[in-house]
């Protein structure tokens, strides 16, 4: 069951937009997104927030400074996702530039897990740190924090992820921490590292350490900012959005590093014409694979690489472990599509899935296929530890799944080991003769905070397009912008009539359509169910490039047969 909604469009601050320079089209799609002045579209640098608002962030650069000063060795503990590979060189580059001693290890998932364990502090301790720098993860590590007290260790935290009930005994600097009044909650762990070298370099500044030198332009790492921030799916606010399109222009005008230009090399995408999908669909997923399959230190040594050389190297070996992580994915997610042939989602509000020879590294992308498909918040599990199992859920609108995950902790206790994340993702351990148990207790939290509208797909689309708008024009301008998690890209819905239809690779459906006479080229992705006559269908309209030219194309993200499930 899904309907076609459109996006509530406030008219006075279309008319606002307008008045400031902005077509009717553009207006209508900005103000649908919460816009409300132009301002708020500003993308330039000196539009960021102030670094003074992070909580904590004037004391750790202080502290940072103070360990430069000092010739103290600096340990970056890492996630081993793409935010995590991404914060880590941040860090690493703009603190050797800064002036610090620093290294870093990031845990295998297989090994250690999540986060500043315990386990990973007695790493970390092999390499005689005198501070440990978490990047993109500590906000929960109470016990790593505790140990890395034990140990002599300082410990200082830099994470977006939110906060569980008690804090770790540490200086952290997290817009998600409680009392921080910072405006943008929606900051990437990347985000995160990077102003905290902006308050040191300040902190720096004030105490004349580049007196008689040029100071370092942190405006390089903004490459690495976009990549991560969009990768993790947060939400592109204004800030995020400066962030991501002030990254975009350096790949654009070839200013990135040898390690993101190797990766659109191996992607066979144009850096010259980057785009947030590039990053989120291409970029991403390779430099992710690493972490799912393998090591992450992988990954970052191809974002460190100096040379094009070693840079492609290390992009063709990300790359080889994304094409093998697309196979294990398909598999798994074919064996899980089995064991659902006969599911009914009227009959559930939830999915779990566990089966003993499943990946760990690849279930969070198996439950975001899940939760397309039947649109329901999905966890799928894999073996971990000894006896326990290992989950990561993808959400829906509506259902905060950290939040459900928490009270299902609250009112079960002992039946979730460890969990965290966000409302649209998250992770949990479980032990494995608990599973039927916590699929019911999930199950009881998702019947009572979920209705029957949220359970019901619903497309929003920004209306309809008349033949003035569906020009190749259009869809430069469109296709210009930064949209994302958040901000969505733009999408119309139409009433069209199929005059052709045949497919391509195998797996596609090409069509050519008709509106009031005239006739598009139109692209059903990874789609081979032939269409009806007429359809209603939910589109992009995209500038295509091939062989050279340009071609107004729509991407039909979905349709129903004509006259059902309009609202």
């Amino acid at each position: 069951m899904s309907r076609i909604v459109v996006r509530p469009i406030p008219q006075p601050v279309c008319q606002t937009l307008a008045a400031a320079g902005f077509t009717p089209l553009m207006a209508r799609l900005f103000a649908a997104r919460g816009i409300a002045e132009a301002c708020e579209l500003d993308t330039a640098l000196k539009a960021l927030l102030p670094y003074q608002g992070l909580k904590h962030i004037a004391a750790m650069a202080a502290k940072l400074a103070e360990a430069i000063a000092r010739g103290q060795k600096l340990l970056i503990v890492a996630d081993y996702d793409a935010d995590g590979a991404t914060a880590c060189t941040v860090a690493l580059e703009g603190l050797s530039a800064l002036g610090a001693r620093v290294d870093f290890i990031v845990p295998n998932r297989f090994e250690y897990g999540y986060g500043l364990t315990p386990e990973i502090v007695d790493l970390a301790a092999t390499r005689s740190p005198d501070i440990i720098v978490t990047v993109d993860n500590g906000i929960a590590s109470v016990a790593g924090v505790e140990r890395a007290r034990e140990l002599g260790i300082e410990v200082l935290v830099t994470d977006h992820h939110l906060p569980g009930d008690t804090l770790p005994e540490a200086l952290i600097v997290n817009p998600n921490q409680p009392g921080c009044g910072f405006a943008s909650k929606n900051l990437a762990g990347v985000g995160v590292m990077f102003y905290v070298l902006m308050a040191l370099r300040a902190e720096l500044r004030q105490r004349g350490a580049f007196d008689g030198r040029a100071e370092p332009n942190l405006a390089e790492l903004l490459d690495l900012v976009a990549l991560g921030t969009v990768a993790d799916v947060v939400r592109l606010d204004q800030n995020n959005r400066i962030l991501v399109e002030q990254g975009l222009r350096r790949m654009r005008a070839g200013k990135m590093r040898p390690g993101i230009a190797a990766l659109f090399r191996v992607a066979g995408r144009a850096s010259y014409k980057a785009t947030t999908f590039d990053l989120g669909f291409t970029l991403g997923p390779r430099l992710n694979a690493a972490g799912r399959l393998d090591d992450m230190s992988l990954g970052i040594a191809c974002l460190l690489a100096k040379s094009e050389d070693e840079a492609m190297r290390l992009a063709q070996e990300l790359d080889r472990l994304n094409r093998e992580r697309r196979t294990i994915e398909q598999g798994m997610q074919d064996e899980a599509l089995a064991v659902l042939s006969g599911f009914d989602p009227a009959g559930r509000n939830s999915l779990a899935l566990y089966r003993d020879d499943w990946h760990q590294g690849v279930v969070g992308i198996v439950a975001s296929r899940l939760k397309e498909r039947f649109h329901r918040p999905s966890i799928v599990f894999a073996p971990g530890d000894d006896g326990e199992i290992k989950g990561s859920g993808r959400s829906i609108p509506g259902f905060h799944l950290r939040d459900a995950l928490d009270l299902v902790y609250k009112r079960h206790p002992g039946l979730i080991l460890k969990f965290g994340g966000h409302a649209m993702a998250a992770g949990l351990t479980v032990a494995e003769a608990d599973f039927k148990a916590f699929c019911d207790a999930f199950e009881a939290v998702a019947r009572e905070w979920l209705t029957e509208v949220q359970l019901t797909r619903t497309f929003e689309t920004d209306g309809s397009l008349t033949g003035r708008e569906l020009q190749l024009d259009v869809a430069e301008t469109m296709g210009a912008q930064v949209w994302g998690q958040g901000f969505p890209p733009p999408t119309f819905h139409d009433r069209f009539r199929v005059v052709q239809q045949r497919l391509v690779g195998d797996k596609h459906l090409k069509l050519r359509l008709e509106k009031d006479g005239v006739e598009y080229d139109a692209m059903r992705f990874n789609q081979v169910d032939w269409l009806p006559d007429v359809v209603d269908a939910v589109y992009q309209v995209v500038a295509n490039e091939w062989q050279g030219r340009k071609e107004l194309q729509l991407y039909i993200e979905h349709w129903l047969p004509a006259g059902e499930g309009r609202h």
